[in-house]
């Protein structure tokens, strides 16, 4: 079969030429079109359910809203994990589904198991909401909102019916939450005494105003060939018009909510959460995207409709989209990721020069890199992966690898060559014949080294779950590029060989052996004739290097993630449950101030609390600080030791150092 492919190859050199050439444009093209995000899809298929419970103890959210609806859902198809989170006035669930169970049809099972609670909940508790569909790594960005003049309760307005719909209708989103400001409500102020002065009781106004702000439908009048449809236009922005609303007649004098009532425009209480943007209080918009979007991409979307809102908004509104943006931490890692190839690269080059000493011989072995890498990606975007750091780290293990295939048979075509070169004249083979010889003797090493490779990277496929998810695109990628490179080995290799190496000249230059190559086997047969004289101290040094790296083996730390640096900060605040908000409030704006002492911090936006309707369900007493920053001068360590230090000062607070995106995947 081997042989056939070789033979194959030698005899259509063309048209293994033109593949290649085109396998070239076409993996090029798709690498510069491919999503490129952090780490492949960790999420397992999770369906949210939120239950505002508004005013009710934690206790009483687990027991009459929380265990209902876990009730509910634990029997539902192909459901293998349940969890939930239980705060004041809310209750979060998470449903887990197993690998592969279809994202829409776990949805569906969901919503069908809580059509079913009915009257299970209690009267005063909110209807159960199905979360947005997005994952473990969704959160996109942060946006802050402040402002020099403009009200809080404006502030928080824009954000509500401007910016939050805008950014809601950019294909990719699939949630925004805004946290902080003061949510704009009509109050009504009852006065006990002159409700008691005109008779009125609290039913009777409750009666009166309950969807009294809403116009009404009057039906379809039919007169004279037309058609009219009535219509009761009560609705009213206008605090004046409401408090002319009737709430009785005694003696046929209507007695009226401004009679009985203060009615104002007002702040919504009790609020859920603070925001602030550099301690100054502010509104933060997070934004969440969908899986399987386009990290990169989507966030340019949100950059253009951002500079188009700013356009509308007052001239002293100032929005800042520095705070927290996944496509910064994305671009540097895969930044370092593709350095790290092209360092690779550059180095293979240096190597093989210097052992081959021939410009044809290296280009030749190095074909098979660019190639490989291509073939790798082209297999990613098939099997519907994108590039990420584990898919890139799997090319980047296989550069060494790659060429290794290329390098046996060029070496071995050299020789073959070469001796055919010295013989009479007409004991001469062709080139061609020659090649396909050289060629063939080596066409199992070669195989059997990738296969002995690849052996290793096997059991990587049979992880599952969150590990299995993280690591399989780093197997794909090693595999796939070092069976391409065994292919091109077997394929284009020979035919570059029997263009660039068959010439009279070629032969010349390799009839002496190249310095470097001479002088490593020199030393390297003076070390292998003082091993076989010394086998004993060899086997012993052996055995003892082996016994000592066990030991250090099972003293080593372990970790999920190796730690990276993430630029930014996730700083964790959290003091005692039963703490009001102001007072958490006062604590986090301390740890604001510190990390404003830092030099190498960007800028700095906290959330105190929980906005509504939103899984990320912190009390009061936690506050989640992002604290973006650039090293220049010092490393991480010294930052981290300045500020866990400085931190110290804040009283009666636990305080956790993070980072974005292993936070998020910690939680």
């Amino acid at each position: 079969m081997l042989n056939k492919i070789i033979h194959f190859s030698l005899h259509n050199r063309i048209v293994v030429l033109v593949g290649a050439i085109l396998l070239l444009f076409a993996g090029t093209y798709t690498a510069f079109k491919m999503d490129v995000d952090v780490f492949p899809d960790l999420n397992a298929p999770t369906v949210v359910v939120m239950t505002e419970a508004n005013g009710m103890a934690p206790e009483e959210v687990e027991r009459l809203v929380t265990f209902p609806v876990e009730t509910a859902l634990n029997g539902a198809t192909d459901v293998r994990r349940v969890r939930s989170s239980s705060t004041t006035g809310f209750s979060v669930v998470w449903v887990e589904f197993n690998w592969g169970t279809d994202i829409y049809r776990a949805r569906q099972i969901v919503s069908e198991k809580l059509s079913v609670l009915g009257e299970a909940l209690p009267s005063n508790v909110g209807k159960p909401t199905l979360g947005p569909q997005s994952s473990i790594l969704g959160e996109l960005m942060i946006i802050g909102l402040t402002s020099d003049s403009t009200s809080l309760q404006d502030l928080r307005t824009i954000a509500d019916w401007t910016i939050r719909p805008r950014l809601l209708s950019t294909g990719g989103v699939a949630q925004v939450t805004v946290l902080g400001g003061d949510i704009k409500e009509f109050q009504i102020l009852l006065d006990p005494a002159r409700m008691k002065h005109y008779g009125v009781a609290l039913d009777e106004v409750m009666q009166v105003v309950q969807d009294m702000n809403k116009n009404a439908s009057g039906g379809v009048l039919y007169e004279y060939g037309n058609e009219y449809i009535v219509r009761g236009m009560v609705s009213t922005a206008d605090t004046t018009m409401l408090g002319k609303s009737v709430i009785k007649s005694v003696n046929d004098v209507p007695i009226l909510l401004e009679n009985i009532a203060d009615i104002t425009i007002g702040a919504k209480a009790p609020k859920l959460g603070i925001a602030s943007e550099r301690t100054i209080p502010a509104v933060l918009i997070t934004i969440t995207k969908q899986p399987n979007t386009s990290t990169i991409e989507l966030t340019q979307k949100i950059d253009k409709s951002v500079e188009e809102i700013q356009k509308q908004l007052p001239k002293d509104v100032h929005i800042s989209t520095d705070i927290f943006r996944q496509a910064r931490f994305i671009e540097s890692s895969i930044s370092n990721v593709q350095k790290s190839l092209y360092e690779g690269a550059i180095f293979v080059v240096i190597v093989l020069f210097f052992f081959l000493m021939n410009v044809r011989t290296t280009l030749i072995s190095l074909i098979a890199l660019p190639l490989s890498l291509l073939v790798s990606v082209l297999t990613l975007k098939l099997l519907g992966l994108t590039i990420n750091t584990m898919s890139l780290g799997g090319m980047a293990i296989a550069i060494g690898s790659l060429v290794d295939d290329a390098i046996v048979d060029v070496e071995n075509v050299f020789k073959r060559l070469r001796e055919n070169r010295q013989k009479p004249e007409e004991e001469r083979k062709s080139v061609i014949t020659v090649v396909f010889e050289a060629s063939k003797e080596v066409r199992m090493p070669i195989l059997n080294s990738t296969l002995i490779i690849v052996v290793s990277f096997v059991p990587l496929f049979f992880l599952t779950g969150m590990e299995g998810r993280m690591l399989v695109p780093l197997g794909i990628s090693f595999i796939v590029a070092l069976f391409a490179s065994t292919v091109v080995a077997l394929t284009l290799t020979p035919v570059l060989c029997s263009y660039l190496l068959g010439s009279r000249k070629e032969d010349k230059k390799l009839d002496k052996e190249p310095y470097v190559a001479r002088k490593v086997k020199e030393v390297y047969a003076k070390i292998l004739a003082w091993a076989m004289h010394h086998k004993r101290i060899v086997l012993g040094s052996t055995a003892a290097l082996f016994v000592v790296s066990l030991v250090v083996f099972f003293t080593l730390g372990r970790s999920f993630l190796p730690a990276f640096n993430e630029g930014s900060f996730t700083v964790n605040v959290s003091t005692m449950p039963g703490v009001s908000l102001e007072e958490s409030d006062k604590l986090g704006r301390m740890a604001e101030e510190i990390l404003m002492t830092i030099p190498e911090v960007q800028t700095v936006a906290r959330k105190t609390g929980r906005a509504e309707l939103d899984e990320h369900a912190l009390g009061v007493n936690v506050s989640e600080i992002e604290a973006p920053f650039i090293l220049e001068d010092r490393s991480r360590d010294e930052v981290l030791a300045e500020l866990r230090e400085k931190f110290k000062v804040i009283p009666g607070a636990n305080i956790e150092i993070g980072q974005p995106i292993s936070h998020r995947i910690d939680a």
